[in-house]
Protein backbone atom coordinates (compact mmCIF):
# COMPACT_ATOMS: atom_id res chain seq x y z
CA UNK A 1 0.00 0.00 0.00
CA UNK A 2 1.54 3.34 -1.02
CA UNK A 3 2.00 5.93 1.70
CA UNK A 4 -0.53 8.35 0.22
CA UNK A 5 -3.40 5.97 -0.44
CA UNK A 6 -6.75 6.66 1.16
CA UNK A 7 -7.38 4.55 4.25
CA UNK A 8 -9.07 1.20 3.94
CA UNK A 9 -12.20 0.50 5.96
CA UNK A 10 -11.11 -2.71 7.67
CA UNK A 11 -9.71 -0.87 10.69
CA UNK A 12 -11.98 1.23 12.95
CA UNK A 13 -9.36 3.97 13.27
CA UNK A 14 -9.28 4.75 9.58
CA UNK A 15 -12.29 7.10 9.36
CA UNK A 16 -10.37 9.58 11.54
CA UNK A 17 -7.44 9.80 9.16
CA UNK A 18 -6.36 13.34 8.29
CA UNK A 19 -6.32 14.74 4.78
CA UNK A 20 -3.33 14.53 2.52
CA UNK A 21 -0.92 17.03 0.97
CA UNK A 22 -0.53 19.02 4.21
CA UNK A 23 2.86 20.37 5.30
CA UNK A 24 2.59 18.09 8.31
CA UNK A 25 0.09 15.26 8.21
CA UNK A 26 -1.41 13.07 10.89
CA UNK A 27 -1.91 9.60 9.54
CA UNK A 28 -3.67 6.71 11.24
CA UNK A 29 -2.32 3.53 9.72
CA UNK A 30 -3.22 -0.12 9.90
CA UNK A 31 -0.37 -1.95 11.70
CA UNK A 32 -1.26 -5.07 9.70
CA UNK A 33 -0.85 -3.31 6.34
CA UNK A 34 1.98 -0.87 6.89
CA UNK A 35 3.58 0.39 3.68
CA UNK A 36 7.31 -0.12 3.13
CA UNK A 37 7.76 3.64 3.08
CA UNK A 38 6.14 4.20 6.47
CA UNK A 39 7.86 1.16 7.97
CA UNK A 40 11.25 2.52 6.92
CA UNK A 41 10.34 5.98 8.24
CA UNK A 42 9.32 4.50 11.58
CA UNK A 43 12.60 2.58 11.84
CA UNK A 44 14.63 5.70 11.04
CA UNK A 45 12.69 7.64 13.65
CA UNK A 46 13.77 5.18 16.36
CA UNK A 47 17.41 6.04 15.63
CA UNK A 48 16.74 9.79 15.91
CA UNK A 49 14.27 9.83 18.82
CA UNK A 50 14.74 12.32 21.63
CA UNK A 51 13.99 9.58 24.17
CA UNK A 52 14.43 5.90 23.32
CA UNK A 53 11.49 3.57 23.92
CA UNK A 54 11.73 0.00 22.62
CA UNK A 55 8.01 -0.54 23.26
CA UNK A 56 7.21 2.12 20.65
CA UNK A 57 9.63 0.80 18.05
CA UNK A 58 8.19 -1.02 15.06
CA UNK A 59 9.64 -4.44 15.90
CA UNK A 60 7.79 -4.34 19.25
CA UNK A 61 4.68 -2.20 18.80
CA UNK A 62 3.56 -3.49 15.41
CA UNK A 63 3.18 -7.06 16.68
CA UNK A 64 1.67 -5.82 19.95
CA UNK A 65 -1.12 -4.03 18.09
CA UNK A 66 -1.62 -7.14 15.98
CA UNK A 67 -1.60 -9.71 18.79
CA UNK A 68 -2.51 -7.86 22.01
CA UNK A 69 -5.28 -5.54 20.81
CA UNK A 70 -7.87 -8.04 19.52
CA UNK A 71 -10.70 -5.49 19.48
CA UNK A 72 -8.61 -3.07 17.39
CA UNK A 73 -9.20 -0.18 19.78
CA UNK A 74 -5.79 1.42 19.35
CA UNK A 75 -5.05 3.96 16.66
CA UNK A 76 -1.48 3.95 15.42
CA UNK A 77 -0.85 7.65 14.84
CA UNK A 78 2.08 8.89 12.76
CA UNK A 79 2.97 12.53 12.23
CA UNK A 80 5.10 13.15 9.15
CA UNK A 81 6.00 15.65 6.49
CA UNK A 82 3.07 15.62 4.09
CA UNK A 83 5.40 15.74 1.09
CA UNK A 84 6.76 12.31 1.92
CA UNK A 85 9.47 13.52 4.28
CA UNK A 86 10.54 12.00 7.57
CA UNK A 87 8.22 10.70 10.26
CA UNK A 88 8.54 12.99 13.28
CA UNK A 89 6.42 11.07 15.76
CA UNK A 90 4.64 7.78 16.42
CA UNK A 91 2.21 7.07 19.24
CA UNK A 92 -0.53 4.48 19.78
CA UNK A 93 -3.65 6.00 21.34
CA UNK A 94 -7.10 4.63 22.11
CA UNK A 95 -10.50 5.89 23.21
CA UNK A 96 -11.48 5.00 26.77
CA UNK A 97 -14.98 5.02 28.24
CA UNK A 98 -13.86 5.00 31.87
CA UNK A 99 -11.26 6.88 33.88
CA UNK A 100 -10.53 4.58 36.76
CA UNK A 101 -13.95 4.00 38.31
CA UNK A 102 -15.49 7.06 36.69
CA UNK A 103 -17.58 6.87 33.51
CA UNK A 104 -15.54 9.54 31.72
CA UNK A 105 -14.74 9.34 28.03
CA UNK A 106 -11.19 10.34 27.18
CA UNK A 107 -8.16 9.49 25.06
CA UNK A 108 -5.26 7.46 26.42
CA UNK A 109 -1.87 6.38 25.27
CA UNK A 110 -2.28 2.69 24.47
CA UNK A 111 0.02 0.18 26.12
CA UNK A 112 -0.14 -3.49 27.02
CA UNK A 113 0.78 -4.35 30.64
CA UNK A 114 4.07 -5.76 29.30
CA UNK A 115 4.97 -2.31 27.93
CA UNK A 116 6.90 -0.53 30.67
CA UNK A 117 7.20 2.96 29.15
CA UNK A 118 4.44 5.05 27.59
CA UNK A 119 6.35 7.79 25.79
CA UNK A 120 5.90 8.20 22.03
CA UNK A 121 8.81 8.07 19.64
CA UNK A 122 9.51 11.66 18.61
CA UNK A 123 12.34 13.05 16.53
CA UNK A 124 14.74 15.08 18.68
CA UNK A 125 13.95 18.77 18.47
CA UNK A 126 10.34 18.20 17.36
CA UNK A 127 8.82 17.44 20.77
CA UNK A 128 6.66 20.59 21.06
CA UNK A 129 5.55 20.37 17.45
CA UNK A 130 4.54 16.74 17.86
CA UNK A 131 2.43 17.37 20.96
CA UNK A 132 0.81 20.43 19.39
CA UNK A 133 -0.19 18.54 16.28
CA UNK A 134 -1.36 15.45 18.18
CA UNK A 135 -3.50 17.44 20.62
CA UNK A 136 -4.95 19.57 17.81
CA UNK A 137 -5.84 16.41 15.94
CA UNK A 138 -7.54 15.00 19.05
CA UNK A 139 -9.47 18.27 19.40
CA UNK A 140 -10.93 17.71 15.92
CA UNK A 141 -11.53 13.96 16.23
CA UNK A 142 -15.27 13.27 16.81
CA UNK A 143 -14.51 10.32 19.08
CA UNK A 144 -12.04 12.16 21.37
CA UNK A 145 -13.32 13.65 24.63
CA UNK A 146 -12.13 15.48 27.74
CA UNK A 147 -8.38 14.80 27.91
CA UNK A 148 -5.34 12.95 26.66
CA UNK A 149 -3.86 10.65 29.30
CA UNK A 150 -0.17 9.82 28.79
CA UNK A 151 1.15 7.08 31.10
CA UNK A 152 4.77 6.57 32.12
CA UNK A 153 6.62 9.59 30.80
CA UNK A 154 10.15 10.16 32.07
CA UNK A 155 9.83 12.98 34.59
CA UNK A 156 11.72 16.05 33.45
CA UNK A 157 12.63 14.47 30.11
CA UNK A 158 12.31 16.30 26.79
CA UNK A 159 8.86 14.86 26.09
CA UNK A 160 7.46 15.67 29.53
CA UNK A 161 8.85 19.23 29.46
CA UNK A 162 7.54 19.82 25.95
CA UNK A 163 4.10 18.55 26.91
CA UNK A 164 3.98 20.94 29.88
CA UNK A 165 4.92 23.84 27.60
CA UNK A 166 2.37 22.94 24.91
CA UNK A 167 -0.41 22.55 27.47
CA UNK A 168 0.29 26.05 28.79
CA UNK A 169 0.33 27.55 25.30
CA UNK A 170 -3.08 25.93 24.76
CA UNK A 171 -4.35 27.62 27.91
CA UNK A 172 -4.30 24.62 30.23
CA UNK A 173 -2.00 22.63 32.47
CA UNK A 174 -0.35 19.24 32.17
CA UNK A 175 -1.57 17.61 35.36
CA UNK A 176 0.62 14.90 36.92
CA UNK A 177 -1.84 12.39 38.36
CA UNK A 178 0.61 9.67 39.41
CA UNK A 179 4.35 9.32 39.99
CA UNK A 180 6.62 6.33 40.54
CA UNK A 181 10.34 5.67 40.88
CA UNK A 182 12.06 2.47 39.81
CA UNK A 183 15.62 1.19 39.75
CA UNK A 184 18.03 2.58 37.17
CA UNK A 185 21.63 1.66 36.36
CA UNK A 186 23.66 4.78 35.53
CA UNK A 187 27.27 5.19 36.59
CA UNK A 188 30.79 5.88 35.35
CA UNK A 189 32.17 3.22 37.70
CA UNK A 190 33.52 -0.07 36.40
CA UNK A 191 31.27 -3.09 36.92
CA UNK A 192 33.51 -4.32 39.73
CA UNK A 193 33.64 -0.97 41.52
CA UNK A 194 29.91 -0.46 41.11
CA UNK A 195 29.19 -3.88 42.64
CA UNK A 196 31.41 -3.10 45.62
CA UNK A 197 29.80 0.32 46.11
CA UNK A 198 26.19 -0.78 45.63
CA UNK A 199 26.10 -4.05 47.58
CA UNK A 200 26.89 -4.20 51.26
CA UNK A 201 30.02 -6.13 52.23
CA UNK A 202 28.04 -8.66 54.26
CA UNK A 203 25.73 -9.29 51.30
CA UNK A 204 28.67 -9.68 48.90
CA UNK A 205 30.20 -12.24 51.23
CA UNK A 206 26.92 -14.17 51.36
CA UNK A 207 26.63 -14.13 47.56
CA UNK A 208 30.19 -15.47 47.21
CA UNK A 209 29.28 -18.28 49.58
CA UNK A 210 26.13 -19.05 47.55
CA UNK A 211 28.12 -19.04 44.30
CA UNK A 212 30.61 -21.50 45.82
CA UNK A 213 27.81 -23.77 47.04
CA UNK A 214 26.18 -23.64 43.61
CA UNK A 215 29.47 -24.68 41.99
CA UNK A 216 29.39 -27.81 44.15
CA UNK A 217 26.15 -28.82 42.39
CA UNK A 218 27.75 -29.00 38.93
CA UNK A 219 29.33 -26.93 36.17
CA UNK A 220 28.28 -23.27 36.44
CA UNK A 221 28.58 -21.02 33.40
CA UNK A 222 27.30 -17.71 32.08
CA UNK A 223 26.11 -17.34 28.49
CA UNK A 224 25.23 -14.35 26.34
CA UNK A 225 23.27 -14.64 23.11
CA UNK A 226 25.39 -13.81 20.08
CA UNK A 227 24.18 -12.31 16.81
CA UNK A 228 23.68 -15.07 14.28
CA UNK A 229 23.09 -17.69 16.97
CA UNK A 230 19.83 -19.65 16.78
CA UNK A 231 17.30 -17.83 18.96
CA UNK A 232 14.51 -20.37 19.38
CA UNK A 233 16.34 -22.36 22.04
CA UNK A 234 16.88 -19.19 24.08
CA UNK A 235 13.24 -18.20 23.78
CA UNK A 236 12.02 -21.70 24.66
CA UNK A 237 14.32 -21.80 27.67
CA UNK A 238 13.12 -18.47 29.02
CA UNK A 239 9.42 -19.28 28.54
CA UNK A 240 9.84 -22.63 30.28
CA UNK A 241 11.80 -21.12 33.17
CA UNK A 242 9.22 -18.39 33.75
CA UNK A 243 6.24 -20.76 33.44
CA UNK A 244 7.66 -23.06 36.14
CA UNK A 245 7.79 -20.22 38.65
CA UNK A 246 5.24 -18.12 40.52
CA UNK A 247 4.11 -16.36 37.35
CA UNK A 248 3.14 -19.69 35.86
CA UNK A 249 1.16 -20.61 38.96
CA UNK A 250 -0.54 -17.19 38.89
CA UNK A 251 -1.34 -17.48 35.18
CA UNK A 252 0.68 -14.35 34.37
CA UNK A 253 3.65 -15.99 32.65
CA UNK A 254 4.17 -15.10 29.02
CA UNK A 255 3.47 -18.70 28.03
CA UNK A 256 0.20 -18.73 30.00
CA UNK A 257 -1.57 -17.05 27.07
CA UNK A 258 -1.08 -17.82 23.42
CA UNK A 259 -1.14 -14.16 22.40
CA UNK A 260 1.54 -13.02 24.83
CA UNK A 261 3.77 -15.99 23.97
CA UNK A 262 3.43 -15.25 20.25
CA UNK A 263 4.19 -11.59 20.90
CA UNK A 264 7.27 -12.43 22.99
CA UNK A 265 8.61 -14.67 20.26
CA UNK A 266 7.94 -12.01 17.64
CA UNK A 267 9.58 -9.13 19.50
CA UNK A 268 12.70 -11.04 20.48
CA UNK A 269 13.10 -12.07 16.86
CA UNK A 270 12.51 -8.47 15.79
CA UNK A 271 14.92 -7.08 18.38
CA UNK A 272 17.58 -9.54 17.24
CA UNK A 273 17.13 -8.53 13.61
CA UNK A 274 17.35 -4.86 14.61
CA UNK A 275 20.55 -5.49 16.57
CA UNK A 276 18.93 -4.51 19.87
CA UNK A 277 18.62 -7.83 21.71
CA UNK A 278 20.81 -8.68 24.69
CA UNK A 279 19.93 -12.01 26.33
CA UNK A 280 21.84 -13.75 29.11
CA UNK A 281 21.71 -16.96 31.11
CA UNK A 282 23.25 -18.54 34.19
CA UNK A 283 23.52 -22.30 33.60
CA UNK A 284 24.10 -25.30 35.80
CA UNK A 285 25.28 -28.29 33.76
CA UNK A 286 24.03 -26.49 30.62
CA UNK A 287 20.54 -26.03 32.09
CA UNK A 288 19.41 -22.43 32.71
CA UNK A 289 18.86 -21.43 36.34
CA UNK A 290 18.33 -17.74 35.55
CA UNK A 291 17.77 -15.79 32.35
CA UNK A 292 17.19 -12.16 31.46
CA UNK A 293 16.32 -10.10 28.41
CA UNK A 294 17.67 -6.61 27.78
CA UNK A 295 16.75 -4.31 24.92
CA UNK A 296 19.67 -2.05 24.00
CA UNK A 297 18.47 1.15 22.35
CA UNK A 298 21.38 3.60 22.58
CA UNK A 299 21.97 5.70 24.51
CA UNK A 300 19.85 3.62 26.87
CA UNK A 301 18.86 0.08 27.68
CA UNK A 302 15.81 -1.61 29.15
CA UNK A 303 15.92 -4.73 31.31
CA UNK A 304 12.71 -6.22 29.96
CA UNK A 305 12.23 -9.62 31.59
CA UNK A 306 13.97 -11.93 34.03
CA UNK A 307 13.22 -15.42 35.34
CA UNK A 308 14.91 -17.94 37.61
CA UNK A 309 14.52 -21.53 38.78
CA UNK A 310 12.81 -21.36 42.17
CA UNK A 311 14.16 -24.80 43.12
CA UNK A 312 17.58 -23.12 43.33
CA UNK A 313 16.44 -19.93 45.05
CA UNK A 314 18.75 -20.62 48.01
CA UNK A 315 21.68 -19.88 45.67
CA UNK A 316 20.27 -16.50 44.48
CA UNK A 317 20.78 -17.28 40.78
CA UNK A 318 18.94 -14.12 39.70
CA UNK A 319 21.27 -11.88 41.70
CA UNK A 320 24.35 -13.74 40.44
CA UNK A 321 23.17 -13.15 36.88
CA UNK A 322 22.57 -9.48 37.64
CA UNK A 323 26.15 -9.22 38.83
CA UNK A 324 27.28 -10.40 35.39
CA UNK A 325 24.78 -8.01 33.80
CA UNK A 326 26.73 -5.07 35.24
CA UNK A 327 29.12 -5.34 32.31
CA UNK A 328 26.61 -3.07 30.55
CA UNK A 329 28.46 -0.30 32.40
CA UNK A 330 31.41 -1.02 30.11
CA UNK A 331 29.38 -0.74 26.91
CA UNK A 332 30.33 2.61 25.30
CA UNK A 333 26.93 2.82 23.56
CA UNK A 334 24.89 2.60 26.77
CA UNK A 335 24.70 5.47 29.28
CA UNK A 336 21.92 4.02 31.45
CA UNK A 337 19.65 0.99 31.80
CA UNK A 338 16.03 1.14 32.99
CA UNK A 339 15.11 -1.84 35.18
CA UNK A 340 11.44 -1.84 34.07
CA UNK A 341 10.83 -3.18 37.60
CA UNK A 342 8.06 -2.36 40.01
CA UNK A 343 8.86 0.40 42.52
CA UNK A 344 10.62 -0.98 45.57
CA UNK A 345 11.52 -4.28 43.91
CA UNK A 346 13.50 -6.11 46.62
CA UNK A 347 16.08 -7.71 44.34
CA UNK A 348 17.01 -5.09 41.76
CA UNK A 349 16.70 -2.18 44.19
CA UNK A 350 19.43 -3.79 46.27
CA UNK A 351 21.80 -3.94 43.28
CA UNK A 352 21.04 -0.85 41.18
CA UNK A 353 21.37 2.36 43.19
CA UNK A 354 20.00 5.01 40.84
CA UNK A 355 16.30 5.73 40.29
CA UNK A 356 14.18 6.80 37.33
CA UNK A 357 11.02 8.81 37.98
CA UNK A 358 7.97 8.26 35.77
CA UNK A 359 4.83 10.37 35.65
CA UNK A 360 1.29 9.82 34.39
CA UNK A 361 0.03 13.07 32.83
CA UNK A 362 -3.40 14.44 31.84
CA UNK A 363 -3.79 17.23 29.28
CA UNK A 364 -7.19 18.83 28.55
CA UNK A 365 -8.66 18.97 25.07
CA UNK A 366 -9.80 22.37 23.89
CA UNK A 367 -13.61 22.30 23.66
CA UNK A 368 -15.32 24.22 26.50
CA UNK A 369 -17.15 21.09 27.64
CA UNK A 370 -13.84 19.20 27.67
CA UNK A 371 -12.19 21.94 29.75
CA UNK A 372 -15.08 21.90 32.20
CA UNK A 373 -14.94 18.13 32.72
CA UNK A 374 -11.16 18.28 33.01
CA UNK A 375 -11.34 21.00 35.67
CA UNK A 376 -13.89 19.05 37.70
CA UNK A 377 -11.82 15.87 37.47
CA UNK A 378 -8.63 17.71 38.44
CA UNK A 379 -10.21 19.28 41.50
CA UNK A 380 -11.59 15.93 42.60
CA UNK A 381 -8.26 14.16 42.15
CA UNK A 382 -6.33 16.85 44.00
CA UNK A 383 -8.78 16.67 46.88
CA UNK A 384 -8.46 12.90 46.96
CA UNK A 385 -4.66 13.08 47.03
CA UNK A 386 -4.76 15.61 49.88
CA UNK A 387 -7.12 13.33 51.78
CA UNK A 388 -4.82 10.33 51.33
CA UNK A 389 -1.74 12.22 52.50
CA UNK A 390 -3.39 14.10 55.37
CA UNK A 391 -2.07 12.99 58.78
CA UNK A 392 -4.48 11.12 60.97
CA UNK A 393 -5.07 12.54 64.50
CA UNK A 394 -3.06 9.80 66.17
CA UNK A 395 -0.06 10.54 63.90
CA UNK A 396 -0.11 14.29 64.35
CA UNK A 397 2.64 15.77 66.46
CA UNK A 398 2.00 18.94 68.41
CA UNK A 399 4.25 21.77 67.31
CA UNK A 400 6.48 23.20 70.04
CA UNK A 401 5.23 26.54 71.37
Amino acid sequence: MAANLSPMTVHPAFPTNAGEALPLTVRVVDPLSLSDDLAAGWDRLADDASEPNPFAERWCLQSALHLLDPDRLARLVLVRDGSGGPVIGVMPIAPAARYGRLPLRHVTGWAHPNHFLGSPLVRAGFERLFWSILLGWCDAAPWARTLLHVPRLTEGGPLHCALVDVARVRGGEAEVVHREERALLESRLSPEDYWDAAVRGKKRKELRRQANRLAEQGAVSFRRWQAGEALDRWIDGFLDLEARGWKGRAGSALASQGDTEAWFRAILTGAAEAGKLDMRALDLDERPLAMLVNFLVPPGGFSFKTAFDEDYARFSPGVLLQQENLDLLSDPRIDWVDSCAAPGHPMIDSVWRERRALVWVNIPLSAPSDRLRFAMLTRAERAWRRLKTAPTPENEVESPS
